[in-house]
């Protein structure tokens, strides 16, 4: 991964006033390897290089922890603290989830299999498209950690094509549709 991309990333994150309050808010939660994942930060990054408000097309904030408790009771008291800790207009669209829980419900939600993540980073590898494979979370120091398993290249390019480990292929489609409608400039790919 590049450093200088690395670097513009970690830039376009620090500039977004409501991504910083996101991240603080997991910092402050003390959320087990929690991260912003998916959405809000490839599409701060689009909006960064497209011109745009860093907010446009952000619907919510998907935030990904990893306890191995995989009950639901655990998880709603993580989801009731988050909701607590956000202001009302953010607390809505901030969306805590245990990564250790997502092969309970994948297959009735997806239809597919889902073996058991072990950690929130090995759960951006089996992100729909590369672009989605990008996880950040604030540093003890106020810096970004970034983790980005297929790379940055794809997010700045403006590409959207399946990941690697992508079991579900219509739903790639079906998400790569809707986002082309939110930022004609990017290119999709499968």
């Amino acid at each position: 991964m590049s450093e200088t991309l690395e670097a513009r990333l970690a830039a376009m994150v620090l500039a977004s006033p409501t991504i910083m309050q996101v991240l603080t808010g997991i910092a402050e939660l003390g959320l087990p390897q929690g991260r912003l994942v998916s959405g809000a930060v490839y599409q701060t990054v689009w909006n960064a290089l497209t011109g745009r408000d860093p907010d446009y097309g952000v619907r919510d904030f998907d935030v990904a922890y990893f306890d191995p408790d995989v009950s639901w009771e655990a998880e709603d008291v993580w989801i009731q603290r988050a909701a607590a800790a956000f202001p009302p207009g953010l607390s809505e669209r901030v969306e805590v989830r245990n990564q250790a829980r997502v092969h309970l419900w994948y297959p009735e939600k997806f239809g597919r299999p889902y073996p058991p993540l072990t950690s929130t980073d090995e759960s951006l590898e089996r992100s729909l498209a590369t672009a989605h494979a990008v996880g950040v979370k604030l540093t003890p120091s106020g810096g970004i950690d970034i983790c980005a398993p297929y790379g940055l290249e794809d997010l700045f390019a403006l590409v959207l094509q399946p990941a690697p480990m992508n079991n579900n292929p219509a739903v790639h489609l079906e998400k790569a549709r809707s986002a082309k409608a939110r930022w004609p400039e990017i290119e999709v790919r499968g």
